[in-house]
């Protein structure tokens, strides 16, 4: 989904003047150049089913767990890695890019939402603990694929034909009746961060700033440890030289 729009520059102007009203200067005037601003966020639908998948593959623990009374939510140490919308069962995590673009006249807006490939994600293995269960049905409200039901009176009874092993289901059993073994595939790779060596100042930013520990300076050379990079926008952003460039492969699906 691709969505731009417009507002006149002197609206812009007015917003800041009025959020700048506490200042001394009753006589502040914005000055507001050309320019062209770009950005990402991650969100998390009201659809979220509560499996808290998202949660456990989180590499920054940058999600607040979900709750059967409310969904998971993205916190503000996002590293914008993507690996939540890659492991959603149900695509509610959305990926979107944002860009601004200011002239003399308006600002302009657009937002473009990306399409995030989809780890492979299978069940294994589930069962009820019938002793422990007693048949409220919560799990019934969030199973995404109607593979649960629960008959009055009667306890759980799964369909693991229907069952994608997303774990919603134990996510928000109260009495923690239900077990599942699943089968989660591996990290999609998306994006690819390119190095310039030449360029790179040894200054030591990326290391510094890197959340996972895959990239640091030794006898002042940059040294990468792909295996433990998990392609988010850290490195790439901080580095004062451009030396670090974190590009989307044209495998995106």
């Amino acid at each position: 989904m691709d969505i731009t729009f417009k507002k006149d520059k002197k609206v812009l102007k007015d917003e800041v003047i009025h959020k700048s009203m506490d200042l001394e200067d009753n006589e502040f005037k914005p000055e507001i150049e050309e320019c062209e601003l770009e950005g990402k966020f991650i969100t998390i639908s009201p659809e979220c089913i509560r499996c808290n998948l998202c949660v456990e593959e989180c590499p920054v623990d940058a999600i607040a767990e979900a709750k059967s009374t409310k969904p998971a939510k993205i916190l503000e140490n996002c590293v914008k890695c993507e690996i939540c919308a890659q492991t959603c069962p149900v695509k509610c995590i959305k990926v979107t890019e944002s860009t601004s673009y200011i002239n003399e006249e308006n600002v302009k807006y657009s937002l473009r939402d990306l399409k995030i490939p989809h780890r492979t994600l299978r069940m294994k293995n589930i069962t009820v603990n019938d002793e422990k269960c007693d048949s409220n049905a919560t799990c019934v409200k969030f199973c995404p694929t109607g593979a649960i039901k629960v008959e009055d009176g009667e306890k759980t009874v799964i369909d693991t034909d229907a069952c994608v092993g997303c774990g919603a289901c134990v996510s928000v059993c109260p009495e923690g009746a239900i077990e599942l073994e699943r089968e989660l595939g591996p990290i999609i790779k998306t994006k690819k961060l390119s190095i310039d060596r030449e360029a790179c100042v040894s200054c030591q930013v990326c290391e510094e700033n890197c959340p996972v520990e895959a990239i640091k300076i030794e006898d002042d050379e940059l040294v990468f440890l792909e295996d433990k990079c998990i392609l988010c926008e850290v490195c790439s952003n901080k580095c004062p030289v451009g030396a670090l460039k974190l590009e989307r492969l044209s495998n995106e699906s």
